[in-house]
């Protein structure tokens, strides 16, 4: 029987910029850089974003795309630390993901989506004598009320302000 460790990895982002985004998910075929990149920019255009993808065989590398060097470097470092075999992380910058999460998952190499969110992110990791593997995501803080009609009303203002509710 082999040794299972389990640990978390904190994602990376600028503190308290909201306008950043990440999505985390699996993929399964080095194809998936180029198709992920071509759905990005065909879902927003000018979209500003950072992709990487960690390999799971062959030369294992961090392949990546982008259209943004700040975004870029983001994914590629948060990559490096998850370092789970046909993981992906993108970076969005002023683009929210439900822009763009239909698209990515009509690639037909995604097969999961972890999260996609502004909030802070831990990943959780299993690693065992083979590799690592993603396991789930921490999203945000845990839940510790229930909204009042107040929270309501301003949740759906937020929505209209926004543009995703008319």
């Amino acid at each position: 029987m082999s040794e299972l460790n389990l640990s978390t990895v904190k994602v990376q982002r600028p503190e308290g910029d909201m306008s950043v985004n990440v999505i985390i998910g699996m993929t399964h075929f080095i194809k998936s850089v180029e198709d992920i990149h071509e759905a990005l920019v065909g879902s927003v255009p000018g979209i500003k974003f950072g992709l990487a993808f960690c390999e799971a065989s062959g030369p294992k590398l961090i392949r990546y795309s982008s259209t943004d060097k700040e975004m870029e470097k983001l994914a590629i470092e948060n990559a490096k630390k998850i370092k789970a075999g046909h993981s992906f992380v993108i970076f969005l910058k002023d683009t929210f993901p439900i822009s763009i999460l239909k698209d990515v998952r009509h690639v037909p190499e995604v097969c999961r989506i972890f999260c996609a969110t502004a909030n802070p992110v831990q990943v959780v990791i299993a690693e065992t004598e083979q590799g690592r593997a993603i396991l789930g995501v921490v999203d945000g803080e845990a839940t510790d009320k229930v909204e009042k009609t107040k929270d309501k009303k301003e949740r759906n203002q937020f929505l209209r302000t926004i543009g995703y509710k008319f």
